[in-house]
Order: C-alpha cells, then sequence, then structure tokens
C-alpha cells in the first residue's frame, strides 16, 4: 500500500512540476485528437529532447529515453520525475531490463513513450520507423496510440551537432514555443508491419498538415 501511495504521490509531483516548467519556459501545446482512454504503447516521432515531457504533460506515460539524456542538466531531471525509463542501446543487458520494466508499467496501467526513429531530425515527414516497438506490442497484445508532434520554430528541434545548453538557451529564451501534438485512436493488430505502417502514415500526414498552417499563418 505505501509503495502504491509513493508511485502515486510521485505522479502528482511530477505533473506539478512539468506543468510549473511549462509555464517558466514558456511552452504552449495545442492539442488535437481524444487523449486514449487505455493504455498501450504510445509511438511519436522525435524532434527534441522536450518531446516526452511535452507527452506526460498530457498523459500519464512513462517514456524509454537513451542514457545520455539522464546526465543533462535540468532536462535530465525533469525526465527522471517524468520517469523515463533509461536505456544503453548498445548493451542487450540493458536492453532486457527496459523491456522487463515496460511489461511491468502496462501492467499497473500506464502507458509507455516510444519514439521508433531513434533519433531526432527536421525531416518534413518521419525518418525510419525501428520495428522493434511494434514486435513488442504483438507480443503483449498491446495497443498502439500514435502520436505526432512538432515544433512551430523549425531550429526548435534538436539535432546534428547541437549541444544541449546553447539550445536550450535558443529553444526556450524566446517568450513563446508552441509545440503541435495529436493523439490518434488506439489501434489493435497481430501484425507488426501493419502497426508499424498505420502509425507512420498518420503520423507523417499530421506534420504535414501542421507546417501547412503554420506557412500560412505567415
Amino acid at each position: 500500500m505505501n509503495k502504491k501511495t509513493n508511485s502515486r504521490n510521485a505522479l502528482v509531483l511530477r505533473d506539478f512540476l512539468i506543468r510549473t516548467a511549462n509555464g517558466l519556459l514558456g511552452i504552449q501545446i495545442i492539442v488535437y485528437g481524444e487523449k486514449p482512454a487505455v493504455q498501450g504503447l504510445i509511438i511519436a516521432n522525435h524532434r527534441s529532447y522536450f518531446d516526452p515531457i511535452a507527452i506526460v504533460n498530457q498523459v500519464h506515460a512513462f517514456p524509454v529515453g537513451k542514457k545520455e539524456v539522464e546526465s543533462w542538466p535540468l532536462i535530465g531531471y525533469l525526465c527522471k520525475i517524468s520517469g523515463v525509463l533509461f536505456v544503453n542501446r548498445s548493451c542487450q543487458k540493458s536492453r532486457h531490463n527496459t523491456a522487463e520494466s515496460i511489461l511491468e508499467v502496462l501492467s499497473k496501467g500506464y502507458s509507455i513513450i516510444n519514439f521508433p526513429e531513434g533519433t531526432t531530425h527536421t525531416l518534413p515527414t518521419t525518418a525510419h520507423f525501428n520495428p522493434g516497438s511494434f514486435v513488442m506490442a504483438t507480443k503483449i497484445k498491446a495497443a498502439v496510440i500514435p502520436v505526432a508532434i512538432d515544433y512551430k520554430v523549425k531550429t526548435d528541434a534538436f539535432i546534428g551537432d547541437d549541444t544541449f545548453v546553447p539550445h536550450f538557451l535558443k529553444c526556450f529564451g524566446k517568450l513563446r514555443t508552441e509545440i503541435k501534438m495529436t493523439f490518434f485512436p488506439p489501434i489493435y493488430s497481430e501484425d507488426s508491419d501493419f502497426l508499424l505502417n498505420t502509425s507512420k502514415d498518420l503520423i507523417d500526414k499530421e506534420l504535414l498538415r501542421y507546417r501547412k498552417d503554420w506557412d500560412n499563418e505567415k
């Protein structure tokens, strides 16, 4: 009972700190679609280290992220309180432990956020999706919940030779950082290719719509 209470209190604290951080940083998130009423594997495209924080500001979920982010100032701390499951992708044991943690989180009624592109970029649509998340979804019979996310200012994406502190100051030094996010209905299938292709197609079309709408504002 104490463990359950502590977990619940940790989520309340996490949500409060993230909402506070969003206010201080001038984050404006425009959300489309219905937030998921079921738990599952949230599959999102990847623009920035801030993506998982933006998503957990909307839903109770636990992101999977690369191990090195854990040591970053501020964002590393926000990731920790966001419940990020850090994984060293080059270590088989780390990947195995993360898979077990994912199953445990899902069994408790929470969702997992994964970024199948595995890296950030500024392409107009998604890059190659790694199939691992979708194969796992079929094995554990979990819903796949596609999510599209993008930033109005293209340079808010964290890419290439960007280093954390200069990028953070550039991205969040503005009065407002506008983010668009769309939740799509859960997808169920025993075919991992269908899950991957359907998710990718939905997200790609939404990213193009975002950019078209932003361009029309100019």
